[in-house]
């Protein structure tokens, strides 16, 4: 536990301190929001906040990765570096395509296309990698039964690129008001890290390579929350939102659990299930709309609500499913 607070701390500090010197950086490179002009009337305020401010909580997890858990990394235990890798390269193509948008002054960037085939051979990657590390098997646990279901390799295979997928995608569309992303995440990372704890760790260590990168990740949001609640002083830009959601995926694939995100990652699944609906009903019924807007906060926004109501709420219930989520698989570590 201690090892895990000092993971916390440590992170918090680094991405507090590299958002104060980030910041004037980004506005003097003119690193600055494009607001989409279909997007909420209130949003139009926010044109000119520096993004790229992923990198922050970035440099933090990366630093707590490689000095907290620099005894794990030396007995063998490599379960921070794998979601830090995964993570990582997602992370570089939010940045390509937030500097994409930069460079076109606009909020358009790689197009989707471009983005989805990019993430899936990520995701096929990091699945063979993981599997040849020995910290997954194509047995799928499935909480609350606390049973596992073998699978087939090619079955498996093709579910968890879809899973990673969907997870990171489903993490970017929660991006899209003032510290909403961060907090949605931030019971999530601390849910792990509680998983963590569960588990153990291996060789006599006082936590896992899991428990630390968990403990880190939340910790560096935290820091980051400062600078992103609302008014937002900082964005994390494509950068950020993907490396959150290749962080939470490979977690979950790390932990060999998941399908614990169908919970655990409940409000990412309604943002991107909503987004899914609002197409879908666009096309089916020749330009009518199901919401106001998609994805869904922006038709609360919509309806009235403020953007700390939309933070709190959303937030709220992120927290109750990540108790959930801690229940629904405490059984496996029972002895």
């Amino acid at each position: 536990m201690n090892t895990l607070i000092t993971a916390f701390a440590v992170a918090f500090a680094a991405a507090t301190a590299s958002a104060f010197i980030a910041l004037p950086i980004l506005r003097r490179l003119n690193a600055v929001q494009h607001i989409r002009q279909d997007g909420p009337a209130s949003h139009l305020a926010k044109q000119g906040t520096p993004i790229l401010g992923g990198v922050t909580f970035i440099f933090a997890v990366a630093l707590v990765s490689f000095t907290v858990g620099l005894p794990n990394i030396a007995r063998g235990d490599y379960t921070a570096l794998l979601p830090l890798a995964l993570a990582a390269v997602y992370g570089v193509i939010g940045f390509i395509d937030d500097i994409e948008k930069l460079r076109k002054k606009h909020n358009l960037g790689l197009t989707a296309s471009q983005k989805f085939i990019l993430q899936l051979v990520i995701a096929l990657a990091f699945v063979l990698l993981v599997r040849a590390a020995g910290n997954l098997t194509p047995n799928l646990y499935i909480p609350f039964a606390n049973i596992t279901v073998p699978l087939p390799e090619p079955v498996y295979l093709a579910f968890a690129a879809f899973v990673i997928v969907a997870e990171v995608n489903g993490a970017n569309l929660t991006d899209g008001a003032d510290g909403l992303a961060t907090g949605v995440t931030l019971p999530i990372a601390v849910c792990f890290a509680a998983i963590s704890l569960l588990g153990g760790a291996p060789g006599g260590l006082k936590a896992s390579g899991a428990g630390i990168y968990s403990a880190a990740f939340a910790g560096g949001l935290s820091g980051f929350l400062l600078f992103n609640m609302h008014p937002a002083k900082l964005f994390m830009g494509e950068t950020g939102a993907q490396f959150i959601g290749g962080s939470v995926a490979a977690l979950a694939f790390v932990l060999d659990m998941p399908l614990i995100l169908i919970t655990l990652g409940f409000v990412y699944f309604i943002e991107a299930l909503s987004d899914v609906i609002q197409v879908g009903w666009f096309k089916l019924s020749h330009g009518k709309r199901f919401f106001r807007m998609a994805p869904i906060h922006h038709h609360f926004e919509l309806s009235g609500w403020s953007e700390y109501k939309l933070f709190f709420v959303f937030t709220g219930v992120s927290v109750a499913f990540a108790i959930l989520s801690y229940f629904g698989v405490r059984m496996r570590y029972w002895v």
